[in-house]
């Protein structure tokens, strides 16, 4: 398993252009109960199954651009077409994703396909960059349109969440005037959508490009953002270079509900972790895990896991910490910029989450595409999977400068001493006589005489 691990992230490294091939054994773990493979080979032996993560990569143009050709037209038509890299890269968050199954060809399950699902999630901050204003469209976004679908492509909509909040319905505008409005259920929130269906051919009639746009008829006070029913954090607390504390918060917002969570903390051999100090605190009393599984790390082969089951009670905030000791690496083992720290990888929080609104059975028959996006186990659940911000640590860092000046002036010492014995040891002296004189010495001595100079 571990040979084929590292066969396959030499070969995405290469597809995509990315660092895939760094992963190693020293940033991969086998996971007991956060994962498990997903389609026919949907089962519960989690020896087969692998989980890195490289904190420190990030994703640039180079990973786009092959992404983009995985695409069935490309980035020639479809949606597609919005992909420019200069302005996704320019948001405030960006993220793609290639996920690939095994998967019945029919219902017979006679022969089995390979799914490809590429999915890209861009956020941007059109409060910031249109001076206040909440007015949005996909040209100020994306700065093009959508002129045509894909023609290989089964279906190609664009989706708009209008849904109303504190009566605002009336207040929005979306141009042009959506062809069907769509209601569904989304991780326990009803929301309502504005669809444009590209395959239509009316949509094309009246102009060559879509360009859907979004307005307010009034101005609009920056309102804050509903707060999910579950998140988390996680920061480093300490001081000096030599211990520190790992915590994680974990919010529960629901106000009667409560439900289990599966943490999986990935911490690198470096970081050498007590767990005799680990303490789960909620509601100021101790939270004791249903389920823990503990892997300790080995020096330079693999890294700390811990995956534990939490119950979180409803309106509650548990705390997670850990302590641990900071290792000395050795000098060829630190980063080109040592003193910027070292990337902890992201807590990964797994969890059924109650949903407010209940779910029938006919809705999510209904709306495979966001049961796909979204998916619920039934109608009063929801899965959800968060990853916690990775972690900036500091480790001890020698002088990297001390034998830069020791080899200088090492090599100024030897260059002048070995220089100076070369020199007397090489060197070819001759003793020359003294001339005695001629014509300019007599008519020097004659202009001293004048000037009453002893002579030479």
């Amino acid at each position: 398993v571990d040979k084929a691990w590292k066969e396959l992230s030499n070969i995405l490294s290469g597809i995509f252009c990315a660092s895939l091939n760094f992963i190693d054994s020293t940033n991969t773990v086998t996971p007991t109960a956060s994962f498990k493979p997903l389609g026919l080979a949907n089962g519960t032996d989690h020896h087969l199954l692998r989980y890195a993560v490289l904190p420190r990569e990030v994703v640039c143009t180079e990973n786009l651009t092959p992404w983009k050709k995985l695409l069935p037209c490309g980035s020639k038509a479809g949606l597609a077409v919005l992909l420019k890299a200069e302005r996704l890269f320019h948001s405030s968050y960006h993220s793609q994703a290639v996920h690939i199954r095994p998967i019945c060809r029919d219902a017979s399950c006679l022969a089995v396909s390979w799914e490809l699902r590429q999915s890209l999630t861009v956020v941007f901050d059109t409060f910031s960059s249109s001076q206040g204003k909440k007015d949005w469209s996909l040209f100020k976004m994306f700065s093009r349109t959508l002129t045509d679908a894909c023609p290989l492509a089964s279906q190609s909509k664009v989706y708009v969440d209008i849904s109303p909040k504190n009566k605002e319905k009336e207040l929005l505008e979306v141009t042009p005037p959506p062809a069907s409005v769509y209601e569904a259920i989304v991780q326990g929130d009803k929301r309502t959508y504005a669809v444009y269906d590209l395959l239509s051919p009316s949509l094309f009639n009246t102009s060559r490009s879509l360009n859907v746009q979004l307005k307010w008829k009034r101005p609009q006070d920056s309102s804050e953002l509903p707060t999910p029913i579950l998140h988390a954090q996680r920061y480093v607390s300490g001081y000096g270079l030599q211990t520190g504390e790992i915590s994680t918060l974990i919010y529960n917002t629901h106000p009667y509900r409560a439900f289990p969570v599966i943490l999986l903390e990935t911490v690198p051999w470096y970081l050498r972790l007590y767990v005799h100090t680990l303490t789960i605190i909620t509601k100021g009393k101790e939270n004791k895990p249903s389920y823990i599984h503990y892997q300790p790390a080995q020096d330079r082969r693999r890294p700390h896991l811990l995956e534990m089951l939490i119950q979180l009670p409803a309106s509650s905030v548990t705390k997670i910490t850990i302590q641990f000791e900071r290792a000395l690496l050795k000098w060829t083992e630190y980063t080109p910029d040592p003193n910027h720290g070292f990337y902890v990888s992201s807590s990964v929080l797994s969890a059924l989450v109650p949903s407010v609104i209940a779910m029938k059975d006919v809705d999510v028959e209904q709306s495979p595409l966001f049961t796909s996006l979204f998916p619920s186990s039934d109608g009063s659940s929801y899965f959800v999977r968060l990853y916690t911000e990775p972690l900036l640590v500091n480790l001890p860092t020698p002088d990297f400068s001390m034998p830069y000046n020791v080899i200088c002036l090492t090599c100024t010492v030897v260059a002048v001493c070995y220089g100076s014995f070369y020199n007397l040891l090489t060197r070819t002296f001759h003793v020359e006589e003294p001339s005695r004189g001629g014509l300019a010495k007599w008519l020097a001595n004659i202009i001293r005489k004048f000037r009453g100079v002893p002579p030479l």
